[in-house]
């Protein structure tokens, strides 16, 4: 009798904790602010992005909701991360992070959080294509001639970045694997630099206004879309194999939020990506919406596994370590 009691008692608990959870899913996210936390300075890129989405999650998920972004800046991205991994897990503390998710756990060998266990994936925002590009000077005007020149010219050049861990770092890693190249790489600040790999956020305006040649694109499928690199190859067209690269952004939640919350972010989330003012805003930063699956936790978290495992490979190749 004593155990049949026990149980209804557990059983009437475990009614009342589904109907609080429910109740709290319901009414989420009410008027108390939402928070984006992203792991760089404002004003930058990610930054940009956290403001737009946040905005349009706003109007997506109800004219009360409320969402904010803070800046959380330091250790490239992991300091912010590293907050909202620790934070409660109730839909009120998300992150925004960029490709850094997938290539911190190789950059950092004594990383504080674990980027596939300790947060809930929620969907995919947009990537942003890379371009390589080298100086005007350079005599090679198409990428086959850019690559033989490069290996003609062992030793003698200087690929830059734009600092260990960044997009441009990780590109140049990538792209030098592919053709072995062992160029030495310098992170960009200042003097001659003869080519890059860099996201065509700062490099179409270079582009356009002739202070840089370019030579191909990073990404899988050609850009038919943009009228300045529609015509020029992929990476992949020239050769090297499954080389894809973009500057990608995805949100996060801490792990253990209630799956009904996630549920309401995802499709709030989606609803915002076809949003046009947000559309356009992205368009504007040189970045495309993502549409496919991965706007959905289990593809996006698919798609961030696969990268952590490419960017870990020539991470580690090169023994280029941030810690």
């Amino acid at each position: 009798m004593k155990s049949v009691k026990h149980l209804l008692v557990l059983a009437a608990a475990a009614s009342a904790m589904f109907a609080h959870t429910q109740a709290f899913a319901q009414a989420y996210p009410g008027t108390k602010p939402v928070t984006f936390v992203v792991p760089f300075a404002a004003g930058g890129p990610t930054d940009r992005v956290a403001r737009d989405l946040a905005e349009a999650m706003r109007k997506s998920m109800g004219g009360a909701a409320n969402f904010v972004v803070e800046n959380v800046n330091g250790a490239g991205g992991t300091i912010g991360a590293s907050k909202v991994a620790k934070a409660s897990p109730d839909g009120y503390t998300l992150l925004l992070f960029h490709i850094g998710m997938a290539a911190t756990p190789a950059l950092y060998r004594k990383l504080s959080y674990k980027p596939l266990e300790d947060f809930e994936y929620l969907g995919m925002i947009n990537e942003v294509p890379m371009t390589l590009i080298g100086k005007p000077q350079l005599p090679a005007n198409t990428y086959r001639d850019f690559e033989n020149y490069i290996k003609a010219n062992a030793g003698k050049l200087n690929i830059a970045h734009a600092g260990l861990g960044s997009a441009s770092h990780l590109c140049g890693l990538m792209w030098q694997a592919a053709i072995k190249s062992k160029e030495a790489m310098n992170a960009l600040v200042g003097g001659q630099v003869d080519l890059m790999c860099d996201q065509t956020t700062n490099t179409v305006g270079q582009i356009e206004a002739g202070r840089v040649k370019a030579f191909a694109v990073t990404t899988a499928k050609p850009l038919s879309g943009n009228k300045l690199l529609k015509d020029y190859p992929t990476l992949q067209e020239m050769g090297l194999k499954g080389f894809d690269l973009t500057v990608w952004h995805g949100l996060y939640a801490p792990k253990g939020t209630p799956p009904a919350v996630l549920t309401a972010l995802n499709e709030g989330m989606k609803k915002a990506l076809k949003d046009p003012d947000f559309i356009k805003k992205q368009e504007s930063l040189g970045a495309v919406v993502v549409t496919d699956k991965r706007v959905e936790p289990a593809a996006h978290k698919a798609f961030v596994a696969s990268e952590i495992a490419k960017i870990k490979i020539v991470v580690d190749a090169a023994k280029q370590y941030a810690d």
